[in-house]
């Protein structure tokens, strides 16, 4: 039994020993590559300690990384038993219940985009009027389930599923208390409309500082917003899209995947789009994560590396395959 043990910890040195050995030529590299691309900020971080840190401190648009954060507020309420992922939409909002298709959506088709709702990308716009009830409002324009439709209706229609969950504290206020507060975050930019309701798509400018504390949440399997296994569920993806969940891009299909701009497949309409086998990298481990905003923002966490690399831009192309590629010596 000594003996077993003693190799157990060899074993388990051994492997820490061979994740601390990685290659600053390879980082290097993957901030060059980026830093070509239009890239603005840079950070990469193993094991808590930073490898490499280039403009982390300075403050840029994350675009649809804000929808992460949401994700986790989400998560938090359904440990905090106030609501359940895979409940119907309509038990919480009656305008729902008359619609067969409608009063079939669950709330976790809300969050992976599965809903069937139509997008409604005009809710992005700065006086687009109450998005709640415009979002609740419009129609379904495929079967739940069946389809990944990516835009900001369906999570505005879960911000009132929040709302009415919480009974009187808003959720920007338990976003910030369960959520934000605990990573050492404070209050955001919601661009909220004349009713008072932020947008859960986008908005939010974080320093890749700053964005790097989810990643490490990550690393630590959900500590210090979550304290049960509920953190999985951004990995599971949906039928419709196995590469997504509550604002979390996976790469679950690499090897053997198809690797392509995911940026790029979001520009057509959503019956144009195909997300059949797709990963960011078909050479990154299987288990990298990442959350992606417009202008190839990017966030990724390597659990199996025990890596956190953040991206910010300012334009330009970007590929997250050349540069995964470069980061890992490929």
């Amino acid at each position: 039994m000594k003996n077993a043990a003693l190799l157990s910890l060899l074993f388990v040195a051994a492997f820490f020993s061979r994740a601390q050995a990685f290659d600053a030529n390879s980082v290097r590299a993957a901030a060059a590559f980026s830093a070509g691309q239009g890239g603005t900020s840079f950070l990469a971080i193993q094991h808590g300690q930073t490898l490499l840190e280039q403009g982390a401190r300075e403050p840029h648009k994350i675009y649809s990384g804000t929808k992460a954060f949401w994700g986790l507020a989400a998560l938090a309420a359904a440990e905090d038993g106030l609501l359940s992922l895979d409940e119907q939409v309509a038990d919480v909002i009656p305008a729902w219940r008359n619609d067969p298709r409608k009063a079939r959506v669950t709330i976790r088709q809300l969050l992976d985009f599965s809903s069937g709702l139509e997008p409604v990308f005009s809710l992005h716009n700065n006086d687009p009027g109450d998005r709640d009830s415009i979002a609740i409002r419009s129609s379904l324009v495929a079967s739940p389930g069946s389809s990944f439709i990516y835009g900001p209706s369906a999570l505005q229609v879960f911000h009132q599923v929040l709302k009415e969950r919480l009974r009187g504290e808003s959720p920007t206020h338990y976003l910030e208390r369960r959520v934000l507060h605990r990573l050492g975050l404070g209050s955001q930019r919601y661009l909220t409309d004349r009713a008072g309701n932020p947008l859960l798509a986008a908005g939010w400018q974080l320093t890749a500082r700053q964005w790097a504390r989810l990643g490490q949440l990550v690393l630590a399997g959900g500590s210090p917003v979550l304290k049960s296994d509920l953190l999985a569920n951004c990995w599971r993806g949906s039928g419709a899209n196995r590469a997504f969940s509550l604002g979390w891009w996976n790469n679950r299909a690499a090897p053997g995947g198809r690797e392509f701009d995911f940026e790029d497949m979001l520009v057509p309409k959503w019956q144009r789009q195909s997300w059949s086998g797709a990963c960011l990298c078909r050479d990154a481990p299987s288990d990298l994560v990442a959350c992606i905003g417009s202008g190839y923002q990017r966030l990724y966490v390597i659990p199996s590396l025990d890596l956190v690399v953040v991206r910010q831009s300012a334009g330009g192309r970007f590929s997250d395959g050349r540069f995964l590629r470069f980061l890992l010596g490929k």
